[in-house]
């Protein structure tokens, strides 16, 4: 086994998963971001997010719709209005800091008491040289905030709570999750041997169909000692001691 693996670019993780027939369908549509692809995408979806196709914990994303009077985006907690699309554009190029970008087609998430909410699904390559889930946590988005990482003040909850207020069958919709997890764990190790775990951000939209928007190769498995199930987080540290260490 060669040594754990992490790729940072949002880009190549997302066309990894395109390739893969099943799991194509669960992505939102997602391409380089430019101010003819921003438009393209903002007409068709009426709303996107923006994001670095390099960056962590959410930092640097932009939720950007077109409203009655125009066009508006968020970055953090500070919401901007437009008149014309180009005055946005330039101020959200002025917000990116000249990184590259990519644009996603909006997915309007569940939310929990009013706040959005996704899933963190841990998907570890098991003793066994398979795929397994090992799992599955919610995150809420803290109050006036369109990303739901923890380090940006996100709340944990577990995926039962969240879910509970949406199906009557959480325990289908877990396993349902599960499974599209240990697939893209699968096509990430095609595409990029010596990935061993990915952690990926999934939204359920109001119909509950489940859309993967982003990989995480190095998922911080420290969220987990909030599930309260204990045997959760001990089972994600054992299999994580189990890959290939640096020697330095």
């Amino acid at each position: 086994m060669s040594l754990p693996r992490h790729v940072s670019s949002k880009w190549k993780k997302t066309a990894a998963l395109l390739k893969d027939h099943f799991l194509s369908d669960f992505v939102p549509e997602t391409v380089a971001m430019s101010k003819i692809s921003l438009r393209t995408l903002l007409k068709k979806y009426g709303m996107v997010y923006i994001k670095p196709v390099v960056g962590t914990y959410g930092i640097g994303v932009m939720r950007v719709e077109r409203t009655e009077s125009g066009y508006q985006f968020q970055v953090e907690e500070q919401v901007r209005t437009f008149k014309n699309f180009g005055d946005m554009y330039a101020s959200i190029l002025k917000n990116t800091n000249k990184k590259k970008y990519l644009v996603q087609e909006g997915i309007h998430l569940l939310k929990h008491k009013g706040k959005r909410f996704d899933l963190r699904v841990m998907t570890q390559y098991a003793p066994n040289r398979r795929w397994e889930t090992t799992g599955i946590i919610g995150r809420v988005a803290a109050k006036n905030k369109i990303v739901t990482n923890y380090h940006s003040g996100g709340k944990i909850l577990t995926a039962n709570r969240l879910l509970a207020r949406h199906t009557g069958d959480v325990e289908s919709q877990l396993k349902s999750l599960s499974k599209l997890g240990e697939k893209a764990g699968k096509a990430m190790q095609k595409a990029f041997p010596g990935v061993y775990v990915i952690g990926i951000d999934v939204a359920l939209d109001q119909s509950l169909r489940p859309w993967i928007l982003e990989v995480n190769t190095s998922p911080d498995p420290y969220i987990f000692r909030k599930h309260p199930n204990k045997s959760v987080f001990k089972k994600i540290m054992r299999y994580a001691d189990l890959y290939p260490k640096s020697e330095a």
